[in-house]
C-alpha cells in the first residue's frame, strides 16, 4: 500500500463530503474509498478515528439505525453527517 494519508488529508476528505451531502448522511467507508482507492479497507480505523475526534469537538454527528450514538458505543455500521446546531 502507497504511504498512509495524513490526519489532515482524511479529516479534509470527510467534512468536504458532509458539506456536499447537506443533511445526508455518509458512509465512513465513503471517505475510505475517495481518499485510499483500491486499499480504502485498510484507511477505515483511522477514518474511524477521525470521525471520533470530529464528534468530540461537536464538528459531526455519528449516526445509528437513525439515532445519534457516541461513536465509542456504536458496534456495526455507522452513518456520519455534519452537526446542525
Amino acid at each position: 500500500m502507497p504511504r498512509a494519508p495524513s490526519k489532515q488529508v482524511l479529516e479534509r476528505a470527510l467534512l468536504e463530503l458532509l458539506e456536499q451531502r447537506g443533511p445526508a448522511t455518509a458512509c465512513p467507508s465513503e471517505v475510505a474509498r475517495a481518499v485510499g482507492g483500491e486499499h480504502w479497507r485498510d484507511l477505515m480505523p483511522s477514518v474511524r478515528d477521525v470521525a471520533g475526534e470530529l464528534q468530540a469537538a461537536g464538528t459531526i454527528d455519528v449516526c445509528q439505525r437513525g439515532r445519534v450514538v457516541k461513536l465509542a458505543d456504536a458496534k456495526g455500521p455507522i452513518r456520519l453527517r455534519l452537526r446542525t446546531s
